[in-house]
């Protein structure tokens, strides 16, 4: 009969062994989730610095940075070190991702939801080091450069989701606006997927190519594809303005009317950019701040869409849905 604790522990998982010990604070385990979404903005920012910088063969192979030397080597200079740089930096995002993983596991009560959210970012970390190392080896072709931010933005909306989760229960959702205020941020969504996607297309065909030699970029009129990204822009703003209104005259609750106006915000911001980025000839800095604001436009239009509809908490005392018994693994 004594025997039977340590048969338990002994089925025991490495995550279900160390929830048994530890106990993070609700404060712990949202600090871990946000630390996960900063460090998926953070790579993609990186990242466009390798492309910006000329970077984006400073290590000319992968998983090494040359066929001989695992760390960039003093022969490869800055682009080197920038590259190498960017690559550790998976590194950082990882254990971003585990920590989160680690607290959510051992918060209590488990929430199972909020766990698979964990493995589903860390999938795509994992992901798009493989398709890293593949543009790499394609000689940093267009497509795969384009594939490679979308997974990014991927990892950008998990993580989102993931932070604002932990502010709520896991009750069954129910709506804080009518029905058609929530088809409207729907709306709003779709068509911001397709300026982000666009923008890759932009990239694709413009000028810069991520590396000092000759780069084969997609086959299509630079500027018109750009025009084509502005429209869709204007298209969003439209959307944006036609939220915040709505959001308005319904008598929304306080804060969806807040994420309402900082998505307008960011949006007037990011606008600002794109425009000046384009009638300037496309300097880095000001293309890694439209980089960054398009990170930030997205969060901001998925908080949106969050906002309006709400998961009140269990009552205290109530089994989480999928709260493990002893024997879980």
């Amino acid at each position: 009969m004594h025997k039977a604790p340590r048969t338990i522990s002994a089925v025991l998982t490495p995550l279900a062994y160390l929830a048994r010990r530890w106990t993070p604070s609700p404060r712990t385990v949202r600090r871990a989730a946000f630390a996960a979404l900063l460090m998926s903005v953070a790579i993609v920012v990186t990242g466009g610095a390798v492309r910006l910088t000329g970077s984006g063969l400073g290590c000319d192979t992968w998983p090494k940075c040359t066929d001989d030397s695992l760390v960039a080597t003093q022969e490869q200079g800055l682009h080197g070190a920038i590259e190498f740089g960017n690559r550790m930096l998976t590194y950082v995002l990882s254990a971003a991702v585990g920590w989160s993983i680690l607290a959510a596991r051992s918060a209590k009560p488990w929430r199972r939801s909020l766990t698979r959210l964990g493995w589903m970012q860390f999938g795509l970390v994992v992901a798009n080091a493989v398709l890293g190392g593949i543009t790499v080896m394609t000689g940093l072709n267009p497509y795969s450069v384009a594939g490679h931010f979308l997974l990014a933005t991927a990892l950008i909306t998990l993580t989102t989701v993931t932070w604002h989760r932990l502010g709520e229960g896991d009750t069954p959702a129910r709506p804080r606006v009518p029905g058609p205020v929530r088809k409207l941020s729907w709306a709003l969504l779709a068509p911001t997927a397709v300026l982000i996607a666009a923008g890759t297309v932009v990239t694709g065909s413009g000028p810069h190519a991520g590396d000092s030699s000759e780069i084969k970029r997609m086959p299509l009129d630079w500027e018109g594809v750009a025009h084509v990204h502005a429209i869709a822009a204007w298209l969003v703003c439209a959307l944006a303005v036609a939220m915040w209104l709505v959001l308005r005259v319904v008598d929304a609750p306080a804060d969806t009317r807040a994420r309402a106006r900082d998505l307008l915000v960011v949006l007037l911001a990011q606008g600002a950019v794109g425009y000046v980025q384009f009638f300037t000839d496309l300097p880095e800095l000001l293309v890694a701040a439209h980089m960054l604001g398009s990170c930030l436009v997205w969060i901001a239009v998925l908080r949106v869409a969050l906002s309006l509809r709400e998961r009140p908490a269990l009552p205290a005392g109530a089994p989480a849905p999928g709260e493990p018994s002893l024997s879980a693994v």
